[in-house]
């Protein structure tokens, strides 16, 4: 009950939606909550009043968006209650991260994970989010910040804590979107680090749960010792997973795409062929002429830096992505992004990112890569 007197007191407000009620809501929603912790579950169901509460809530906000709304209880438990206003359904999107508590009258968009551990993402304040820690990662954007790839990565401002966890805090790259849509590409001919290979062939392994994924895809993929043993080793998993999509033979692949209705898909483990990756994109830009050229003129600035950086020549940059973003105003661009497997050569090592990998070279195929995506969608412009 003391929720419900929470929203009947926040919703009934008689000034609500003048500037002295946004200045009150602003701080209520930025102080803690003082709420007893439900026991069971953080789906609690609300008193039957709530839906006209609600109602009331969503006329007064209008088209403002609160897809997942994380009212923290003091410093004891966390209550969850997911809305979403403007009457659509909510499609679960297992990459979403939450947002904190915010105010309504700010207008702010949920980070899209749509590769990677699930959770390394946090919403921050003016514009930015928090990724989970790593060294390498934090070294590899001090080094980005003095590079010309400065102007194609989201801008660093360092590392901070919270809840007692560390995080490097970038720029927000959805913040000047109206209802993005996202693609995630991921960048190179491989996306393990050639020490991960060898590691692995050190202590080799059995595992199931590589098997089970690897016939989830494709059940003629293993060899009948490896159907015996229900299980392959990890070496064997990461050269198949390849394979099976663009990554060996164009350079790339497609990760997963999130549209502005709230769809999401990560089902292309096994888009392959150049003509596939070609009607994906079709798809992911609606036919929007204007937003394919920007892609198109964007990935050849690109280009253009990635072959006088410094910081590119010098580093085997393997598990980074493209991140497309456009919405329906026509606005549109690409960042490189996710360098926690970017690595540092040794002192003098160069390499070109476009010849074939053998192991020992550490190349990436990481132009090969743009190079292609370059050319298929120039081969859109030309249809």
């Amino acid at each position: 009950m003391r929720l419900f007197h929470f929203l009947l007191f926040f919703f009934s407000f008689p000034a609500f939606g003048t500037d002295r009620s946004a200045a009150l809501c602003e701080q209520l929603f930025c102080f803690p909550v003082c709420l007893h912790w439900y026991p069971g579950s953080c789906s609690q169901r609300l008193p039957e009043q709530c839906p006209a509460l609600l109602k009331r809530a969503i006329q007064c906000a209008q088209s403002y968006v609160i897809r997942l709304w994380h009212v923290r209880v003091s410093a004891f438990a966390q209550l969850k209650i997911s809305f979403l206003f403007q009457k659509k359904a909510w499609h679960t999107i297992k990459t979403m991260v939450n947002l904190p508590v915010i105010s309504p009258f700010k207008k702010r968009y949920s980070w899209v994970q749509l590769a990677g551990h699930t959770g390394s993402f946090k919403a921050a304040d003016s514009g930015k989010i928090l990724k989970r820690f790593s060294e390498n990662e934090k070294e590899c954007f001090e080094r980005l910040m003095k590079d010309p790839l400065r102007s194609c990565v989201p801008c660093f401002h360092g590392v901070v804590e919270r809840d007692g966890e560390s995080y490097i805090q970038l720029d927000d790259l959805l913040t000047d979107f109206e209802g993005p849509s996202v693609m995630d590409c991921k960048m190179g001919i491989r996306t393990y680090l050639e020490e991960e290979l060898t590691k692995a062939r050190e202590k080799p392994k059995l595992r199931k749960d590589m098997y089970k994924k690897m016939i989830e895809v494709d059940p003629l993929a293993p060899t009948a010792e490896e159907n015996a043993q229900h299980a392959v080793t990890k070496p064997r998993y990461m050269q198949w997973r390849e394979t099976i999509s663009s990554s060996a033979n164009l350079g790339f692949r497609i990760e997963g795409i999130k549209k502005a209705d709230g769809t999401c898909n990560t089902n292309f483990k096994t888009t392959k062929t150049q003509e596939q990756v070609l009607q994906v994109f079709v798809e992911f830009i609606e036919g929007n002429t204007t937003i394919l050229k920007k892609y198109l003129k964007r990935l050849q600035e690109i280009n253009v830096i990635l072959e006088s950086s410094d910081f590119f020549k010098r580093h085997e940059v393997v598990g980074s992505s493209l991140l497309f973003v456009h919405d329906g105003s026509g606005n549109a661009n690409v960042w490189l992004i996710d360098f926690g497997k970017t690595t540092l050569l040794p002192d003098g090592q160069t390499l070109d990112h476009r010849i074939p990998w053998q192991e020992g070279n550490r190349e990436d195929g990481y132009l090969l890569g743009l190079d292609n995506l370059i050319g298929i969608l120039e081969s859109i412009t030309e249809r």
